[in-house]
């Protein structure tokens, strides 16, 4: 996908994998998104040959040599990306920026792994790399300032909208994902039937249910993030039963998500619809419907979300609200008619808005705990906007 946008934007790509078997499936991957572009009438059969002939795969670092920028896309395993970064650097010019495609390590432990750190940065793209606008600009605590314009004038040529945020685990747009779908867990584990988190979802204004969501970014992955999160942070880092739900899922059940065709949905064949996988139902005791707070679920799913925006302006990872709100609206769909994750709470008001969290926290413990920032907001009657306020000192920046 990250070579599929980079040629088509005109830049030459070598598109290095484990072996030349896999670099040619990456190669082939770009093939089938430009022919159905061309097969739609978007694209021109020599525009696709111009696109196809910038790629080239390899399976040799040495053709790393002549490159300016490496984006490293390897699984998430600290290991396997220490072992990426050390083969690239050995054949890579002084100059070159090496980026990670991260999604949950922080940057400046991978950095550790750099001759040069200071020409190390995060670029996460998200899945499907060809449709999704947003792309976040991770910074690590030495990534130079030639890193960091280098990866925005490479987000911008390929036509994405960068956000910068500063590191931590899960930067920021990720933070509010595992959030979003670490709620619709727990409610399938507290018996909730599944078309109903995801209805409520929609309901809510989400684009995708949070369990299509999991599908979409792959089963597999969560359990592989849920695991490396656990070395790092030790066993109290994850919940329990939430681990278990997806060791069910991936291991008893080989539901690994769209990719092998069944997740918490199943996928048949086209042009048959995608459905909730029926054994849902008998993973826990199913609560009657009629039980089941609608308008609480969609609640549980938006405020666990901002709250978490919340927490990432608190600790300085994002520092204009702007970013924080555009950065939900394209990564992951946060209801839009909100205006994004702060601006929701800014909609509802600080006071009204901690009131609604403690009462969740109650019911659904630590997740809805409020941060210092927001209950400080709530006394002060401000706004995100006015605590922040990205206009002052005359700054008339353009938003992302």
């Amino acid at each position: 996908g990250i070579a599929y946008v980079t040629a088509k934007a005109g830049i030459p790509v070598v598109l290095l994998d484990r072996d030349m078997d896999s670099a040619q499936k990456g190669k082939a991957h770009s093939d089938s998104l430009v022919s159905d572009q061309v097969k739609k009438g978007r694209a021109k059969p020599e525009e696709k040959d111009k696109l196809l002939s910038l790629i080239t795969p390899t399976a040799d670092y040495a053709d790393l040599a002549g490159c300016d920028l490496v984006v490293e896309a390897v699984f998430e395993d600290s290991a396997v990306k220490k072992n990426a970064t050390e083969q690239a650097e050995a054949v890579l010019k002084s100059s070159a920026i090496f980026a990670s495609n991260t999604s949950t390590i922080p940057i400046t432990g991978l950095a550790k792994n750099s001759a040069r750190p200071k020409n190390f940065i995060g670029i996460h793209f998200f899945s499907p790399v060809d449709k999704m606008m947003l792309v976040e600009i991770i910074l690590g605590k030495k990534t130079g300032d030639k890193a960091l314009a280098t990866a925005i004038d490479f987000v911008r040529a390929i036509k994405k909208t960068p956000i910068v945020v500063n590191d931590t685990r899960g930067f920021y747009v990720n933070r509010c994902v595992l959030r979003y779908m670490s709620e619709a867990y727990k409610m399938l584990i507290e018996g909730v039937p599944a078309p109903m988190i995801e209805n409520a979802a929609t309901a809510a204004g989400m684009p995708v249910g949070p369990l299509a969501l999991t599908d979409e970014t792959a089963i597999d992955l969560a359990q592989k993030i849920m695991k490396q999160t656990i070395r790092d942070l030790g066993d109290k880092a994850v919940d329990p039963r939430q681990m278990a739900l997806i060791n069910t899922m991936v291991d008893d059940h080989g539901r690994f998500g769209r990719k092998n065709g069944k997740g918490f949905y199943d996928y048949p064949a086209k042009p048959a619809k995608k459905k909730l996988w029926p054994g849902l139902k008998d993973l826990y005791p199913q609560l009657d419907a009629e039980k089941v707070d609608y308008e609480e679920l969609q609640q549980r799913l938006l405020v666990t979300v901002a709250l978490e925006a919340a927490r990432v302006m608190e600790e300085g990872i994002v520092t204009d609200p702007r970013e924080a709100d555009v950065g939900s609206i394209l990564a992951f769909g946060f209801a839009p008619y909100t205006g994004g994750a702060l601006s929701y709470i800014d909609g509802i008001g600080a006071k009204q808005f901690v009131k609604i969290a403690k009462g969740l926290q109650k019911k659904y413990g630590a997740e809805f705990k409020t941060p210092k920032l927001l209950l400080d907001m709530a006394e002060k009657g401000e706004t995100f906007y006015e605590r922040f306020d990205p206009y002052a000192k005359g700054d008339v920046k353009q938003a992302a």
